[in-house]
This record gives structure tokens, C-alpha cells and sequence, in this order.
């Protein structure tokens, strides 16, 4: 409808649009989850999957039960990162998360693929219905945290968690340069039609600190922006090397997402 909010909880009229009921996905009697947070960007690039997973393994440090719901359908990268590969398993009744070395749930399209590399070439509502079998069909147990890993933009998937998931609020994620900043805008104008709270941003790619001589260095330039930044994660090599041969809870990278973390913990 025309001039629609999106928030059909406290609409007045009526409409075709699915009631708010009806969009949130079911709870399972084998998942106990307190806090489902969102990690979101505008666009593509910008370290969202890092950011997630760097929380998950600052959350697992701080002595949480950690789970990521790898909601980038198309372009997983979660599984990669911690190192894990192969099939998920069901027990007859539910599906089975993979598990980190450190202790964190993982479910991912990555893990449902009989090869690693295989695309996904399906559109929003199969994704949705993906989504909703990661949610309602998975035994993610006794849960503190679980951090959704979103796809970028404004599109289907990132409305069906809106709409679909009992998010506590999102995190947003980007890097210093005036485009994304704008595009920053536009994720953060989203989850405020949706009536669902940001709880910082991370701003990735911030810097790079001079291992000779301490001093920082902005690359892409200084972020200029009315929106306030949670925390700052510079530019480091060895992280990424590390991600890439699946080592992430290995780095101390998490320190830089602290503001973040305290933030979580006091919801």
C-alpha cells in the first residue's frame, strides 16, 4: 500500500500485507535463543562477515554461548572463516549446527552444498523459505547471542529477517569513504521503517597503524558522519590471513569491536 511502514503490529488498516503474526517464524522446542542480533551493511565489500565473526568470538571469550545464522544465502562466507567444511547433519527431528573449535553454532548454505563453490541462483521467496528452515528446523539449543549474518542492501533477505526473526536490534557495518557513508544512510533509514533499533556501527578498513612506528594511517581517509561510530577496526594483513585459512578465532582482533561487545552485553 501506499505510504506502508512496513510495521503492520500497530497499523490500523488493513491491507493484503502478511499480519505481524504471520511473518515472524516459529520457535522450536530444541532452541533457546535470548538475543538475535542482525549485522547489516548498505552495500557489498565492507567487512560485515568479518564483523560478525569477530563478535561471535569476542562474545565466546566474554564466557557466552555464541551462534551465527549465515543469513548471506548467495554469498556465504562464515563457514570458511572458522575453518569448517563438509554436510550438516539431522538426527531424525533437527537439523544439526556445525560447531567452531571455540564453541560458536554455525548454520550456513555453504553447509548445505554438496560442493563449496556451487552458486545459488534462487530468488527472494526461496530464500526466505531457506531462512525460515535455518530458524524453525535447526537444534540450536541453549543460545546467549546468535548474530545474523546479513546480505547487504535493502532487498528480500534483509527484509525477511526484519520482518521474520526476533532481532533485538542491528549492527551496521562500513568503511570511511563519502559513498558508503550514504549508503550507510540508507540501511540505517531501513531498520528505522522497521522499527528495529541500531545498536552501533563498525567501522571497518579504519585505519592502518604503522607497525614501525605506531602512527595511524587513514587510507581511505577520515569517516565523516552524523551517525556516531561504535568502534574502529584497522586494516591488518594478518587477519586476513587468518580468516582465510579459517583461523579467525585465533586473532585478538576482537579487542577492537570492545565498545560493541559492552553494548551487547548490557541488553
Amino acid at each position: 500500500m501506499s505510504g506502508c511502514n512496513h510495521d503492520c503490529e500497530h497499523c490500523g488498516s488493513s491491507c493484503s500485507e502478511r499480519t505481524a503474526e504471520s511473518l515472524m517464524f516459529a520457535n522450536n522446542p530444541a532452541s533457546n535463543i535470548k538475543n538475535v542480533i542482525g549485522i547489516a551493511s548498505g552495500k557489498g565489500g565492507v567487512g560485515k562477515s568479518l564483523v560478525t565473526g569477530l563478535l561471535a568470538c569476542e562474545m565466546t571469550r566474554r564466557g557466552f554461548k555464541t551462534a551465527i545464522l549465515d543469513a548471506d544465502i548467495t554469498g556465504p562466507s562464515i563457514p570458511k572463516m572458522f575453518g569448517i567444511h563438509g554436510s550438516l547433519l539431522s538426527d531424525g527431528h533437527y537439523i544439526q549446527p556445525a560447531v567452531s573449535k571455540n564453541g560458536t553454532k554455525i548454520v550456513s548454505m555453504n553447509l548445505c552444498l554438496p560442493d563449496e563453490t556451487q552458486p545459488v541462483v534462487w530468488r527472494g521467496p526461496v530464500l526466505g523459505g531457506v531462512l525460515q528452515q535455518f530458524w524453525e528446523e535447526v537444534e540450536w539449543g541453549k543460545v546467549d547471542y546468535m548474530f545474523a549474518d546479513m546480505p547487504p542492501g535493502t532487498g528480500d533477505v534483509p527484509l525477511t529477517v526484519y520482518q521474520s526473526l526476533p532481532l533485538k536490534g542491528i549492527i551496521i557495518v562500513a568503511t570511511p569513504q563519502e559513498l558508503v557513508n550514504m549508503i550507510v544512510r540508507k540501511a540505517v533509514n531501513m531498520a528505522e521503517i522497521m522499527n528495529i533499533p541500531v545498536l552501533g556501527i563498525a567501522l571497518n578498513m579504519a585505519y592502518f597503524e604503522c607497525p614501525d612506528c605506531g602512527k595511524r594511517h587513514y587510507i581511505f581517509g577520515k569517516a565523516e558522519s552524523d551517525l556516531a561510530i561504535t568502534s574502529e577496526i584497522p586494516i591488518m594483513p594478518g587477519l586476513a590471513e587468518l580468516c582465510d585459512s579459517g583461523r579467525i578465532e585465533e586473532s585478538d582482533a576482537g579487542k577492537y569491536l570492545d565498545g560493541l561487545a559492552g553494548s551487547l552485553s548490557r541488553i
